[in-house]
């Protein structure tokens, strides 16, 4: 790996040469066992890669500097190199692939595989020659820093000690980076799925579908012009590597009853017609299976359509557009507690409906109120079929004299908020999810919308038109009010996505890959959300959400009452 560090510009030359003698070159002493690794070998040195943890479970020990001890969990090597193996950009600083194929290959003069490390290639041709890596020149370098050249490069890696045994598991496991062509990818096609779950809104699916279909079709288009022009041919090589025979396709996976069956018609789906990675997908409720299936087989799944995202810290083949409504209740938590003169010892009060969502935005608000140091907090639950009314609205209010009423309920909640406002004994605020209300949040009445707020994840709609006229061409001419406006946005945003990390990746189709090259994207501006990042690992691409409220007249606008809060 590489310590991955912002250095002047004059200093960049001389970083890249070490980094690529880093990485991607050899060193002096063990060999690798030469029978096909066992599953055993694969997970140890998958540890080992990852975490920093010897197969004992203790951490590798490591230097920097040349003899300064660091503990191996630190200084990890898919840190630098990534979960591909196939190397990382951050700044001016570029560390090279570190997989078998491309480490065992000589660099004369220009390393095979390097033209894939995105930008790296304006910087090739001042590297170095190389030997190609042999099982002990790499195990030379990884003991002392040292490449089979005689340069060091502890300047730029740490240096690892490891056993004869450790260093064979951790060779072995390099070797088998991004090495085998993944299920889904052939030398003629890359296939790709989309998962639909039946009695979903056929609206909301072809919303879904359009924009994925477009995205897929342009690249067969480009596919079939390199064939017939030598020109377009280079560009597309530019673009997305050899694309001379490269034909992408795009399946329907539909689940069908309970979601408990859900896994083994995906496994059947699955095995019939094996894909590189799912695109997009659609549920108005569950989505777990399909992101268990995902985690199991190893596929990529960019970016489903749901509002109940699996969260975990761990898992890593699910990239969402982001946590879902319990992001709203963790955004609105956060802006409450920037507002400690509004409470002055008195509590907020949380009413939520029973039922999946309203339970998710309150999870969301009262997990994040704890974490960020919250007072106390009064919650009533609502149930399922019971009306809330004025009349209990007001008993709340009078007998716990909330600071904010915080209501996770839909628009049938709205009259129950009449008369609020001119209480004399009432909230400083009310605080009310704007995806919950949907399209009621533009009938708010105007004594009321002084004093509602309303969370809102997306790009404020007056100025999110401009994205209008990219948004209609994934659409081929058909009108946009056809579809669901929001549900075609975050289509558009999936090809362009993924027709971006297709560029970067230049022709290494490794499913890894594919969310390395993302997680180094920079933040992009796209329609409907206000900020779209990545980042190594990161698995929700917006984050936040803005604090708004109902403007007055008869043709309002949604105004912000806050910056993009980040739970």
């Amino acid at each position: 790996m590489t310590l991955r560090t912002k250095l002047p510009a004059e200093q960049v030359l001389m970083v890249l040469l070490s980094i690529a003698l880093c990485l991607a070159l050899g060193a002096a002493a063990w060999a690798a066992p030469a029978a096909a690794p066992s599953d055993e070998t694969m997970r140890f040195g998958e540890q080992m890669y990852r975490k920093g943890l010897l197969p004992s479970g203790a951490p590798i020990k490591a230097y920097v500097s040349g003899d300064v001890p660091v503990d191996g969990t630190s200084f990890t090597c898919v840190s630098c190199h990534l979960r591909s193996g196939l190397g990382s950009i951050e700044g001016e600083v570029i560390t090279l692939p570190t997989n078998g194929r491309i480490l065992y290959q000589p660099r004369r003069p220009f390393i095979p595989g390097s033209e894939f490390v995105p930008s790296y290639s304006n910087y090739a041709k001042y590297l170095p020659e190389r030997p190609a890596y042999t099982d002990d020149s790499l195990a030379a370098l990884i003991l002392t820093g040292i490449d089979p050249t005689g340069r060091s490069v502890l300047k730029v890696m740490p240096r690892y000690d490891l056993g004869d045994k450790d260093m064979a598991i951790m060779i072995s496991y390099l070797k088998s980076l991004s090495d085998q062509p993944p299920p889904g990818v052939t030398k003629e096609e890359i296939r790709f799925a989309t998962v639909i779950v039946e009695g979903t809104d056929p609206v909301a699916v072809q919303s879904m579908l359009a924009p994925l279909q477009f995205s897929i079709d342009r690249k067969n288009s480009l596919a079939t012009a390199a064939v017939k022009n030598h020109r377009v041919a280079r560009m597309g090589y530019n673009m997305l590597g050899d694309l001379s025979a490269l034909k992408f396709s795009l399946s329907r996976w539909t689940l069908k009853g309970a979601p408990a069956t859900w896994l083994s018609q995906l496994e059947e789906y699955y095995r019939k017609e094996p894909v590189f990675a799912l695109l997009g997908g659609i549920s108005e409720g569950e989505w777990e299976p399909v992101h268990r299936f995902c985690e199991e087989k190893k596929i990529p799944n960019l970016f489903p359509v749901v509002d109940y995202p699996v969260l975990s810290d761990t898992d890593w083949y699910t990239l969402y557009f982001s946590r879902g409504v319990r992001q709203e209740g963790e955004a609105a938590a956060r802006y409450l507690h920037g507002m400690a003169e509004l409470f002055k010892g008195r509590p907020v009060l949380q009413l939520y409906r029973a039922g999946r969502k309203g339970q998710a935005l309150a999870a969301g608000f009262r997990e994040s109120w704890k974490t960020a140091g919250g007072g106390a907090i009064t919650e009533v639950r609502l149930p399922a079929n019971e009306k809330l009314t004025a009349k209990k609205v007001r008993q709340l209010v009078n007998r716990k004299n909330p600071a904010a009423l915080v209501l996770w309920d839909d628009a049938a909640s709205l009259p129950a908020l009449s008369g609020l406002a001119a209480q004399k004994k009432r909230p400083g605020l009310v605080l009310a999810s704007g995806t919950y209300l949907g399209k009621a949040l533009w009938t708010i009445p105007e004594e009321l919308r002084a004093l509602l707020y309303l969370t809102y994840p997306y790009r404020l709609p007056q100025e999110d038109s401009r994205f209008d006229v990219n948004v209609k061409r994934v659409l081929q001419g058909r009108p946009l009010e056809l579809y669901e406006q929001r549900i075609v946005r975050q289509s558009y945003l999936t090809g362009e996505v993924l027709g971006k990390a297709l560029m970067m990746m230049r022709g290494e189709y490794y499913r890894d890959y594919l969310y390395d090259v993302i997680g180094m994207m920079s933040d992009m501006h796209y329609p409907l959300y206000e900020r779209v990042s990545f980042g190594p690992g990161q698995r929700y691409a917006s984050k936040g959400s803005y604090i708004v409220q109902l403007g007055s007249g008869r043709n309002p606008v949604l105004e912000r009452r806050s910056e993009w809060v980040i739970p």
